[in-house]
């Protein structure tokens, strides 16, 4: 059996999908509760470049878009070195429920890596999802 290869997180949130869509693909939502700063080129193939104070950065390839139920991307794998071309890839899936909306996100892609590469972008991704739900959560209760 090897290491597990995705991460799964599934939260409802109180919104509608429309209004949760919006927090996941425009740079006013992505830059306040994924990042500090955000652009978006909102279309398959286009980018999303996060930045945060620290200098941190993050860009994201639109690999799927399906609005309003399917927001999927690929992004530089957490820990490797900045010119390592394997990547995860990242879907958010929104299901509209009688109190608002169930989102599924899944990180996968975990399976090319080994040993304390795999370590550290598996357990920092499991962290930082929970971490990156409950500002959304909050980002979403605030507005």
């Amino acid at each position: 059996m090897g290491f597990p290869d995705r991460i799964e997180r599934t939260v409802e949130l109180g919104h509608s999908p429309a209004k949760v869509w919006a927090a996941l693909t425009t740079a006013e939502g992505l830059g306040t509760w994924f990042g500090q700063n955000a652009t978006v080129d909102l279309q398959t193939g286009g980018s999303a470049v996060l930045t945060w104070e620290t200098g941190d950065k993050a860009e994201l390839r639109i690999e799927r878009l399906e609005e309003p139920a399917v927001f999927g991307y690929t992004w530089h794998i957490y820990g490797l070195p900045a010119d390592d071309q394997r990547r995860t890839y990242v879907e958010f899936t929104l299901e509209p429920i009688d109190s608002g909306t169930r989102l599924t996100v899944v990180e996968s892609g975990f399976a090319q890596l080994t040993g304390d590469a795999y370590a550290k972008a598996y357990g920092g991704n499991v962290e930082g999802w929970q971490l990156e739900l409950g500002e959304l959560v909050e980002y979403l209760n605030a507005a």
